[in-house]
């Protein structure tokens, strides 16, 4: 008998939480009627660069079109390498490639999931302009590890933290912690839109320049073109979203915090194989992601009691047929084994103690009978 299924993550509750703000917020666009460029955008540019201390926010269409223009802002193209991981989404060795540049992957770390910093050196040659190490899941990777070691060969940093909004490290915020920064408002993320939505974070004002430019097809003004651009706008109605969540958002990385860190009790007190968490950061938990074998059968017996599942992501990104042609080659064994076990569980802030009990005890449960 299959239960009434749980949501993954839950908008409609955040929505009506948040409702009275989202609603003024988009209201007061319908009423200026400034869709493009309007007041909004740069009122929560301000905002954001206030909130993560990474100097200026430039807004931009997605997050995909942020590391395609941060990438741009670096004059990275073709001939250039630039190292990041082979473990996650696409778009991170997508725009590597549309920049005209090659992605040389780097293994991760099995326990984290993020890329190792210890293996990056080892890639480095005279042609690598940059690394861009993926803050998988909601937790930045070893940011300052991966700094020193950019510095010393005099390539910048592009941090894909697309997942980890809110996120700290060492005390700072993530979208601070590299050369240029860049992040997703894609409604499922900590920090999301109601549509495709992004932002840019660099403490580097001729950097911020060149991307404020190269957003609005490479303008200094209107209809003078100082460089190549894209149409890579975040419209004003999405920043309005964006400000009329910003009231809570703290509190639902409280949420995200505490709900993340009851998952770990009850995994670790079960015996459940997780992503782990360092001591020096926080994950805002965009994804809970536990190690199952099995998966399949674990996911099938999970739906028929309700729980939905996802896998985030079930190829390496040198296995898939767009990249395992062109990318610098190599073994990434431990990526090839998450790959093969990672799933990921319903996390959102408004998730209560008797559905996250309710997630646990039916995982327990498949695990015994697929196992």
């Amino acid at each position: 008998m299959s239960h009434e299924m749980m949501p993954f993550i839950d908008l409609a509750a955040q929505y009506r939480d948040t409702r009275a703000d989202i609603d003024a917020g988009i209201q007061r666009v319908l009423d200026h009627g400034r869709y493009i460029m309007g007041p909004e955008v740069t009122e929560m540019e301000a905002a954001l660069a206030d909130y993560t201390g990474g100097g200026n926010c430039i807004s931009v269409s997605s997050g995909t079109e942020a590391l395609l223009i941060a990438m741009m802002a670096l004059g990275i193209g073709c001939g250039d390498e630039v190292i990041t991981t082979p473990f996650t989404f696409a778009a991170t060795a997508e725009m590597i490639v549309l920049a005209g540049a090659t992605p040389v992957f780097v293994d991760i770390e099995s326990d984290t999931c993020n890329i190792d910093a210890r293996l990056i050196a080892d890639k480095i040659t005279p042609r690598t302009r940059a690394i861009i190490p993926v803050s998988l899941y909601g937790q930045p990777a070893d940011m300052d590890e991966i700094a020193q070691l950019a510095k010393a060969h005099n390539i910048a940093v592009i941090d894909d933290a697309a997942q980890s909004f809110g996120a700290d490290y060492k005390g700072r915020k993530s979208c601070s912690l590299a050369t240029i920064s860049c992040t997703s408002f894609f409604p499922s993320k900590p920090l999301g839109c109601y549509g495709d939505g992004g932002a840019i974070f660099t403490a580097d004002d001729a950097l911020a320049q060149a991307c404020r430019e190269i957003r609005v097809h490479g303008q200094s003004e209107r209809y003078v073109h100082t460089r190549v651009g894209v149409g890579g706008r975040m419209d004003t109605l999405q920043c309005a979203v964006i400000l009329g969540k910003l009231s809570r958002f703290d509190w639902e990385i409280e949420q995200r915090l505490a709900i993340g860190a009851r998952y770990n009790d009850l995994l670790d007190a079960a015996g459940i194989g997780r992503v782990v968490q360092r001591d020096d950061r926080t994950s805002v938990y965009a994804q809970y992601t536990v190690f199952v074998r099995n998966r399949a059968a674990v996911q099938d017996a999970l739906k028929i009691a309700g729980v939905p599942t996802a896998v985030h992501y079930p190829l390496p990104l040198n296995r898939q047929p767009a990249y395992s042609n062109i990318s610098g080659g190599g073994a990434t064994p431990r990526s090839e084994s998450a790959a093969a076990t990672v799933m990921s569980l319903p996390m959102h802030p408004y998730l209560c103690v008797e559905d996250q009990d309710r997630v646990v005890a039916a995982l327990v449960e498949a695990l015994r009978g697929t196992n």
